[in-house]
């Protein structure tokens, strides 16, 4: 910046101005110092000595639990990113995705590395090793979903009513007569087991909202006298329509055969509605199927998904509006949780005559 100065016959100060206040300086004159500086190699000031300076980095950071490929592959992540960063846009500043699984395994040094104003924990395990990397950076932060508080209190909350949708989606097939019912669920716990998950393995698992559904599920069987321990659950490792593929085949493969299946998320639905067409099951005739999320691809499967719709744009939304108004000193506590909604579509029926109990 000094070699500019010279170069041009002015003080630093106002090579400063040329790039961070070129309202202060004349049009030509801020011309003239850009043609010197290009001619001198000079691309303007260092970004991150300007924000130690500043003490602002000018980005707020969004905690994901999994693989930062998978952010984009996640219809639901997706659409809660695009609220995040509707709040970011407004507030003029940017996003930085930190992936909570590098190489396959939690690493708070991606916490700790972060060069962000404040975090938007989403879908973090309780317990999990990146939440204390999180407090120790000392920084505004928001939950999202999980985990359920700061044992602090000094992080605000945003999450939906995961137990009422959950329990809506159970109670419309019991209504319709279902009494034969399997669940297939995303991993309970940091570290996956996959398979048919017993009491013991349900009981550690350690997403909140996963557990909220898990029990609203229960709720709404238990109802009509259906004990739990005779819904199968089964445990994918991930949440991907292959995995939920891979999954429904082996219930559907039950005797008794389930006549309907619950799936904790959409992109586990997409699989058992392929699963059902490969095994020469008819949807909703032979199986009634019910996700969990809405996106838009389940209103054009086929056959159009029943599910629970619940708002992830507006989740992101209201997280990053409540980071960036703590970024401003402000206080700004959770809402409480979001509603959601049962979206009746054409993969539920009726059980077939004689099939129902």
């Amino acid at each position: 910046m000094k070699e500019v100065a010279a170069e041009v016959g002015v003080s630093p100060a106002t090579v400063s101005n040329a790039y961070n206040r070129p309202d202060q300086l004349s049009e030509g004159l801020r011309r003239r110092v850009m043609e010197a500086a290009g001619r001198l190699g000079y691309t303007g000031p260092d970004p991150t000595a300007r924000g130690l300076r500043r003490g602002r980095v000018g980005a707020i950071g969004v905690l994901y639990a999994d693989r930062l490929s998978y952010a984009f592959a996640d219809p639901a992540a997706v659409l809660f990113f695009e609220g995040v960063s509707r709040a970011a846009e407004e507030a003029g500043l940017g996003l930085l995705l930190v992936p909570g699984s590098i190489s396959g395994r939690h690493d708070p040094e991606a916490v700790r590395g972060a060069a962000v104003d404040g975090f938007v924990v989403y879908c973090m395990a309780e317990g999990d090793q990146m939440m204390g990397a999180v407090r120790d950076r000392r920084l505004p932060a928001v939950l999202v979903d999980d985990p359920p508080k700061d044992p602090a209190g000094d992080m605000p909350n945003v999450s939906v009513d995961d137990g009422g949708g959950a329990r809506a989606a159970a109670e419309h097939l019991v209504g319709l007569g279902h009494r034969r019912i399997a669940v297939v669920t995303f991993e309970l716990a940091p570290r996956p087991v996959g398979g048919l998950a017993g009491p013991d393995r349900q009981a550690q698992t350690a997403f909140r909202s996963t557990r909220l559904r898990l029990d609203g599920y229960r709720e709404a069987v238990e109802s009509v006298g259906v004990p739990w321990r005779d819904v199968p659950v089964y445990e994918c490792p991930e949440n991907l329509p292959e995995e939920g593929e891979r999954a429904a085949r082996i219930l559907l493969g039950m005797r008794p055969r389930p006549t309907a299946i619950l799936a904790i998320s959409d992109q586990l639905a997409f699989g058992v509605l392929e699963a059902a067409r490969g095994m020469g099951l008819s949807v909703p005739g032979d199986l009634s199927v019910v996700g969990y999320d809405d996106v838009p691809e389940a209103a054009r499967a086929n056959p159009p998904l029943t599910t629970v719709n619940q708002p992830h744009v507006e989740k992101g939304l209201l997280a990053g509006r409540l980071l960036v108004a703590r970024l401003g000193g402000g206080e700004a506590e959770g809402p409480g949780p979001l509603p959601t909604r049962l979206v009746v579509r054409g993969s539920t029926a009726r059980p077939a005559r004689g099939h129902g109990a």
